[in-house]
Parts: C-alpha cells; structure tokens; sequence
C-alpha cells in the first residue's frame, strides 16, 4: 500500500513493480492534481500511467469533499480544469455554501499586507483562533512584507518551513554590513563581516586583532586603521594584514558614499564588496541573492519615501519591524504553498496571485504544476478563501509593474480575454512551442496511454513529445 503516489519517481516504480512481480497486489492511493514536486523528481506519470504499469488495476475516484465550502471548490474546480494532463475528477462539497472568495487589489506589497493584517485582526477579534488562520504564497522572498506588516499591526506569526526574512544569515550580514558603515566602533557587527565575502581570516586571527584592539582600549576597526602594517603583519599573515587594511578603507569608502547620496549608497555597497559572491555556487544561491534584492530594494524604497532620512534611522525602522512580542500558542502561520500541502486552515490568505509569481513562468517553469500548486493552495482552505495580487512589487532589487495572474480567469473570478483550449487533441500542421526545443510543426498524432504523442518538427529536428508538453500557438 502506497500513500501519496503522485509524488513518486521513477526509481520508486521500479522498486515496487519489483515487490510485485509475483503477486501484483498493490493499491494505491494519490490525486494526480496535487502533484507539486516534479522539481525534486518526482513524475506524475506514475499515476497517470498507473493502469498500464499494473495490469488488472481497479480505479476508485473519491469525490466527496469534507473540508471546504462550496465557493472554495467551485473556484478549485474550474482552475484545475484547465490542465491537460490529468485522469479528471470533480470534488463535490458536502458542507454546503459559504462566503464567495474575496479577491484583494493593492498598488503594492506595502498596502497588500496592510489590508491583509486588518483582515485577519478582524477575525481574531471576532473570536477566531490565531492558529485557524494561514497565509500562504509560492516565493518565499514575498514573505517579507507580510511579516512587516503583522508586525505594525502586532499579530503574532510562525513561519513554517523556514527562517523569519529579518533572521537569515544573508540578511543579518547586510544588516551588519550597514551597522559597521554607520558605526565603525561596532565589533559585534565587523566580526561577523570580516570575512564575508571570504579574505582568508578565521577564527584565530580575528580573535588575536580583537585582544590586541581590547588591550589598547579601542574598537578593532579603529585599532586595524591606527596599527602599521608592520605590527599588524606579527599578529597575523603579512597577505591577511594587507587585506585587513584595505577592508577598513574600503568600509570608510562607502560611508563617506552614503553621506553624499542615500539612494546610490545600496549600488555602491553592492560594487565595493560584492555580497552575492558570498553565496555563489550554493544550492539555494537563487533563493539567498532574492533575498538580498528584496532587502536593497526595500532599502531604495524607505529612501524614496523618505528622502532626507540616513541610514541610522533606516536601521532603527528594520528594529521595531523585526522585534516581535511573541504571544505564545497565539500566532497565525505563514508558509509556502509547497509548506501547506496535506494541511488545512479555517482562513486561508493567498499573496502573490501575479504572472510570474504564481504561476511562475520562464525557464523550467511548468504551467500545469503551477495550476496544481494553485489548486492545492485553494483547497487549504476550509471557511474562507482570500486571493491577493498588486499592481506592482519590488523584485531582485527594482519595482516592477505586474500583471493580474491568469488563474484568476481560469478559476471564473473576472472576466478576461485569455482563451484557454481545454481539448487534449492536436492535429498535423498545427504550430506549437515547446520550452526547451522552441517552436515546431506537428507532423503526427498518435495515442500513448491516455495522452496524445506528437511527432514535431522542430527547424529540421523531428522529436516524439507529449503533447502535455508543448502548447499551441
């Protein structure tokens, strides 16, 4: 017995067609429609497939749903309708109606998560429990603004699955990064950043420069400036004293910087120490650089407001947002959709519901398993369902204009000009796109299971594909 089968891979199939060769006893169960983690391997073929991998097989499709209101399949229904590749199920409500799901626009992230914590400040003091409220969003870099503004509004939160945006390690260095350039005489602050990025200079040496700097009664910043290069060269390797020195000249370099322009002062920071090579070649090297655009830009975005304000005072803001009172046992959850999957919450929140966050598209994205991760993010929900997109938000480090995503269309919540081909058939001559391979003409047609295979000409190369991978132009 297999729990979760759409989340199987291709290596786990074959242990198990293994365990059955002689009996073929096997029962499975899954939803080909919340099949999320083809990034870590896992292929919904599987389950797709399941009748021709296993002969003799038994289908049960259970339809009855115990957890959301009627609106909330209603909505989860139709988007996932969309989808190509699926065996094709309809989840019936069986705990009557409930309020329409409500759709919130904001200009931007800032004035989302001010609607979104008077939202849920509503519910709680309308008796609902803390834990019974959920936020959720595909992009953990867009959990920032969320908890500033639980924050202002001083709701508790737990953040599942990850760390608080202000207690990452990529932030808390930049953090210490502008505490050393606006006060040179912070050790806490420089001995964290000393050698990041990386400038030879471990433990042992930074400790001996700060007992050398304790004995003469100052900071290590100032005790590295006024020391010769002589004398610092007997404390620690003559090529880490060189590197020591530049770094204090560089740090004056850039606080100078930021007395003459603010805004700037974020590029030439950046310029002068290079602070995303400090995760390069990281497996979460995409996520951690995110992070740090979503700081700078929310840095350019505190200047912009707030034009003749330094950076002491920027600091002193990130403090009363990242200091939370945390009321025990009475906190709401923030996670990503992928975090939420198998859970459910009274209240669900979703933030982020634009093109190019959900659904993410571009390179290795994959339109239908964006589809389920927003249908598995509706279905969360048990009472209420609230949908959030702005117009526009700050990303990688620049705030850029957005569009409404085209789930919203899909799941029948506005009208809109997107027409989407439910039928899986294709015929010869039509043109189609594929994400790796580019646009081809489709030569051929043939069934495979129960999807259709193509034979495509791609400029000359003539490939077999499914045509759940191509879409039609």
């Amino acid at each position: 017995m297999v729990d979760a089968y759409q989340d199987t891979n291709e290596l786990q199939l074959k242990l198990l067609q293994k365990l059955c060769s002689t009996h073929n006893n096997i029962c499975v169960v899954g939803d080909d429609d919340q099949s999320i983690y083809g990034w870590r391997g896992a292929h919904i073929r599987n389950i797709m497939e399941f009748d021709q991998d296993f002969k003799g097989t038994s289908v049960f499709k259970l339809e009855e749903n115990y957890r959301s209101k009627e609106p909330i399949l209603k909505v989860a229904n139709a988007l996932i309708e969309h989808n190509r590749s699926r065996l094709g199920k309809k989840l019936i409500p069986t705990r009557g109606g409930g309020e329409d799901i409500t759709v919130l626009n904001s200009r931007d992230e800032s004035e989302e998560a001010r609607k979104i914590a008077s939202k849920v400040t509503k519910l709680l003091d309308s008796g609902v429990k803390a834990e019974d409220i959920a936020v959720l969003y595909r992009v953990n870099v867009l959990s920032r603004s969320i908890e500033d503004g639980l924050n202002r509004a001083g709701i508790a939160y737990k953040l599942v699955g990850g760390l608080r945006f202000y207690d990452r390690a990529e932030i808390k260095d930049l953090i210490s990064y502008l505490r050393v350039i606006t006060n040179f005489h912070d050790d806490f602050s420089f001995k964290r950043i000393v050698n990041k990025p990386k400038r030879g200079m471990g433990k042992a040496s930074v400790d001996k420069i700060e007992l050398a700097a304790h004995a003469n009664d100052t900071s290590i910043f100032e005790y590295i400036k006024k020391t010769s290069l002589a004398d610092l060269e007997a404390l620690v390797k003559s090529k880490n004293a060189k590197t020591l020195k530049k770094f204090i000249k560089d740090i004056q370099s850039v606080a100078k910087s930021s007395t003459e322009s603010t805004y700037n002062f974020i590029d030439i920071l950046e310029d002068t120490f290079h602070l995303k090579d400090i995760y390069k070649g990281m497996p979460d090297e995409v996520e951690r650089v995110l992070n740090m655009d979503e700081f700078y830009g929310l840095f350019r975005d505190f200047v912009k407001n707030s034009p003749a304000s330094s950076i002491d005072e920027f600091l002193n803001e990130l403090t009363l947002q990242s200091e939370q009172d945390q009321v025990e046992g009475e906190s709401i959850y923030m996670m990503s959709i992928h975090a939420s999957k198998g859970l459910e919450f009274d209240h669900i929140f979703i933030i982020g519901l634009e093109e190019g966050f959900l659904p993410l598209v571009g390179d290795g994205s994959d339109l239908e398993e964006e589809r389920r991760l927003g249908y598995v993010s509706f279905t969360r929900a048990k009472d209420t369902l609230t949908l959030s997109h702005v117009d526009s938000r700050f990303y990688k480090g620049r705030r850029s204009d957005l569009q409404k995503s085209r789930f919203f269309n899909e799941a029948g919540l506005c009208e809109g000009s997107l027409i989407v081909e439910k039928n899986t058939s294709f015929k010869k001559g039509d043109l189609v796109r594929h994400k790796v391979f580019g646009t081809g003409r489709v030569n051929g047609v043939s069934k495979s299971g129960r999807e259709f295979k193509l034979n495509i000409n791609f400029a000359g190369t003539k490939r077999d594909i499914l045509a759940s991978f191509v879409e039609r132009l």
